[in-house]
């Protein structure tokens, strides 16, 4: 490989580890702030279950598949990974923290909310969990409600509105063995459902209210966002896995032979099938071929998504924020490319729906491929893994004409490339004086 690729603030790989597929993603922010995807590598998985590593072998030999692609394509070699987390194990709650401040007269500060918030992990957990993030609702300071932003406050007391999202302690604790088993380190885990909002919603639906629901191959992730902050997070242990299951039982084919079917003929409503066109499936070792109805197909799939919809609804109302909600739905995952997917999501939960592709912040030039739903998720991850690399990076960068110098440094860096004597003496030097604390810092549990 040309460049030997390690954290440093420009260059970041994410690793999206689903029930269907393993997905590594490289890419870096350009000099406009958008995400430019420098290689993909998407293989088949067979060792995850429902989000879950089931296979340790069989998951670590997917994940060497997806990163050695990802590598050829952007000629680079791979050694840290942002990876996503997810399954049925993950649980959400809600929980408040106190800080008494000694002088009321002193100003709040950043280290006040950071003591607030590591306070949350002193919470009891059910034997086996594990804290993955704390997500800020509001704050008060002492009978002052509804405060967003408390620094520079003052007050005898600070409360905080916490969500609090939990997952197993064993399912984090394999997905990790199992990307070190790959020769790989894990920089920073991420629950899936967080990344696929970075990809495909938008600021202005996030503070207007709005559902996000990843339907993916043995999960659908709902999060649910109201004044750009995450209110809800659940997990409806169906997906697009039980669907093909469903079309293999009801007409009698072969797993792989239902999944084709789903793909290329299926849809989420039977009622916009106007030809019902007949389907014929190869007969099994010279048997006769198999006929199948387009609209008994359809119908098939439509109960199955009928009854996911009926528990993303329900959770949509158990949140509390169905009313506020008015950026409707947004469906992705691959899950989201059946067709008619938007308008049953419509008819069961009464909220305007779309299909949410990874292209909102990703920068012109992109290869079609990447701006399919399925790759939701892995940009997701890389949009975070790319925004905490700059922050590491700036923390260290104590100084603000350092900060400005540095981004300066980072716009110019596709002109350095082509003549190094330009740019990279600076970005030689920040990258030098960052790479000890990169190396150095233990992994994020966040």
């Amino acid at each position: 490989m040309n460049n030997s690729y390690r954290q440093t603030g420009s260059i970041v790989v994410a690793l999206d580890i689903g029930t269907t597929k393993i997905c590594a993603v490289v890419g870096r922010k350009n000099e406009y702030g958008l995400i430019e995807v420098m290689g993909v590598g998407k293989v088949a998985s067979e060792g995850v279950h429902r989000g879950v590593v089931a296979n340790i072998n069989k998951t670590v030999e997917a994940i060497k598949d997806a990163v050695d692609n990802a590598e050829k394509m952007g000629n680079i070699e791979i050694h840290d990974v942002h990876v996503g987390i997810a399954g049925q194990h993950i649980k959400s709650l809600q929980h408040q923290g106190i800080l008494t401040l000694a002088d009321a007269d002193k100003e709040i500060t950043k280290e006040d909310l950071d003591l607030l918030i590591n306070d949350m992990h002193k919470l009891a957990l059910p034997p086996g969990d594990k804290i993955l993030h704390i997500i800020p609702q509001e704050y008060l300071v002492d009978e002052e409600e509804g405060i967003i932003d408390p620094i520079g406050m003052c007050g005898h007391r600070l409360n905080g509105n916490f969500h609090v999202i939990t997952g197993q302690q064993t399912a984090y604790n394999n997905i990790r063995k199992c990307v070190e088993k790959a020769g790989l380190k894990v920089t920073e885990m991420t629950l899936e459902p967080i990344a696929s909002a970075a990809s495909v919603l938008s600021d202005e639906e996030k503070e207007a209210g709005v559902a996000l629901i990843d339907i993916g191959g043995g999960t659908t992730d709902i999060t649910i966002f109201q004044e750009g902050i995450i209110r809800h997070t659940a997990v409806v242990p169906f997906g697009g896995d039980v669907i093909t299951k469903d079309i293999k039982e009801g007409c009698t084919v072969m797993y792989d032979q239902a999944e084709k079917l789903k793909i290329k003929f299926g849809s989420a409503l039977a009622e916009e099938i106007v030809d019902n066109r007949i389907i014929t499936i190869p007969g099994l070792k010279g048997r006769d071929p198999k006929e199948i109805a387009e609209k008994n197909l359809a119908m098939i799939i439509q109960a199955r998504l009928e009854e996911i919809f009926d528990l993303v609804h329900w959770e949509i109302q158990r949140s509390g924020y169905e009313r506020k909600l008015i950026g409707g739905i947004v469906l992705t995952g691959g899950g989201a490319l059946l067709r008619n997917m938007a308008l049953l999501a419509s008819y069961q939960t009464g909220l305007e729906a779309r299909v949410g592709f990874p292209t909102e912040r990703l920068a012109s030039g992109y290869r079609e491929e990447i701006s399919s739903p399925i790759y939701a998720t892995g940009i997701g991850l890389l949009i975070h893994g790319i925004e905490k690399s700059d922050t590491e990076v700036k923390k260290i960068l104590t100084d603000v004409d350092d900060v400005e110098e540095y981004e300066d440094a980072l716009a110019d860096s596709a002109q350095a490339e082509k003549a190094p004597t330009a740019g990279s003496k600076w970005l030689g030097l920040i990258f030098d004086k960052t790479k000890e604390l990169f190396e150095a810092s233990p992994d994020s549990e966040l």
